[in-house]
């Protein structure tokens, strides 16, 4: 069984490199800690599969989440300080899983990388 974890950004913020790494690192990590210790084993030792994709707007990035909570599985919505780039609150990123990689891509299998 393969497992992996999705981090979706939104591609409409036009956050510099450096920003959209760090959203995404949140993202990540966050997703990561709800993830059960069994699953994280499983995960980090077939390689610690990860994808970055996008979406254009937050309604986008808001379904995509939503759709996660309602499967029950881990995930995380980053919502930003507004210490550098952004204006607090904003909403950045989603990370679903690690989790099993069909559960994932029944979610977020449509995007496009990021």
């Amino acid at each position: 069984m393969t497992y992996k974890q999705a981090i979706v950004l939104r591609r409409d913020l036009k956050m510099g490199t450096g920003k959209a790494i760090a959203q995404a690192c949140h993202a990540s990590l966050g997703a990561y800690k709800l993830t059960s210790p069994r699953v994280r084993k499983l995960w980090e030792e077939s390689g610690a599969k990860k994808v970055i994709l996008r979406v254009n707007s937050e309604s986008e990035l808001l379904e995509i989440y939503k759709k996660a909570k309602e499967k029950k599985l881990p995930c995380f919505l980053v919502v930003d300080a507004g210490l550098t780039q952004l204006k607090p609150g904003t909403k950045t990123a989603v990370a679903i899983g690690p989790c099993k990689e069909k559960q994932v891509d029944e979610i977020v299998g449509h995007l496009k990388l990021y």
